[in-house]
């Protein structure tokens, strides 16, 4: 990473740092959901666009890492931090065991097995075995917490700092691995299976691992969501929220790292100004919406953002 750009990036963090002290309660909460979104979206890029495996079940992950949060907070004495990363570890392994059949799966097969576990995962949630555990059809209440150290923060100021410092550890983590030997298999893979089994990368484990971190980046993202909403139940995970997410990772650009803040950005404000639109037609506002930024920006943002930078080189050159 060039040395301008990591200024830039480090004053982009220092600027989002200061939203807790500027701006109201409820865009305070709006702008830590945009931060659970892009971590969540994020993983889904990882998954989808720089190792081609399509996915329509992340929110399933999303749920299984607000489930963690909440019933750990419900039933044991640990503490709401430890949630985050207990959750990340729980959907780590269950996207890996999920990726592992699913090896024998592609594109649109694999679409639907994800698929399957996007709408089976609320009702599983509801299953009476678990109701003890889970809520059933009523839910958990998540409790809120205080900043510590006697830190004069607000719940909310502080409930967003923290998600601010995890998503800021997790796209560089993520730019690190991409960038790297392994993101060199994951895209390889991607590209040419064949060829990539040739060179030497074990394909089956180098996309059941990405997975497993791709789910990882998701179950953390519903575990910071549970915090933020204070509250989990199963119909608040049902399989339009995956579909959700895939609609953000492709409005920001399914391969990139960037992508995954735009596609955050829609999927947080865009249903809110449909529905301020027209009532009675927010659907309708909404895919006119949707279809006309795919019209303008095939690419996503990120790649529309990319063409315009191309194109005002070109003049400038």
């Amino acid at each position: 990473m060039s040395g301008g750009r990591t200024v830039g990036l480090a004053a982009l963090l220092a600027l989002a740092a200061l939203v807790p002290f500027v701006v109201g309660s409820f865009h305070l909460l709006q702008a830590t959901m945009v931060i659970v979104y892009a971590i969540a979206l994020l993983g889904l890029n990882i998954l989808t666009g720089y190792n081609g495996q399509i996915s329509l079940g992340h929110g399933a992950f999303y749920a299984i890492g607000a489930y963690v949060t909440a019933v750990l907070l419900d039933r044991t004495g640990v503490p709401y931090w430890a949630t985050i990363p207990i959750a990340g570890t729980v959907c780590l392994l269950a996207g890996f065991l999920f990726g592992l059949p699913a090896l024998r799966l592609e594109g649109l097969y694999l679409a639907l097995s994800t698929f399957a576990l996007a709408v089976a995962t609320p009702q599983l949630l509801k299953f009476r075995a678990l109701e003890s555990w889970t809520g059933g059809g009523q839910g958990l209440f998540v409790p809120t917490f205080q900043a510590p150290f006697g830190l004069p923060l607000a719940w909310d100021q502080w409930l967003y700092l923290i998600a601010l410092a995890i998503a800021a550890v997790l796209f560089l983590l993520a730019w690190n691995l991409l960038r790297g030997s392994i993101g060199l298999a994951i895209v390889a893979i991607r590209d040419h299976p064949v060829a990539a089994a040739s060179m030497g990368i074990d394909v089956a484990r180098t996309k059941a691992l990405t997975f497993g971190v791709s789910a990882m980046y998701t179950g953390i993202a519903g575990s910071l969501g549970a915090l933020v909403a204070q509250f989990v139940a199963p119909d608040s995970f049902s399989f339009l929220l995956s579909l959700s997410f895939l609609v953000g990772s492709v409005i920001g650009g399914v391969a990139s790292i960037s992508g995954a803040v735009f596609g955050a950005i829609f999927i947080q404000f865009v249903p809110d100004l449909a529905d301020q639109v027209s009532k009675a037609l927010t659907g309708a506002v909404y895919g006119l919406l949707l279809i006309g930024m795919m019209a303008l920006m095939p690419g996503g943002v990120v790649g529309f953002l990319q063409a315009v930078r191309r194109r005002w080189a070109a003049r400038q050159g």
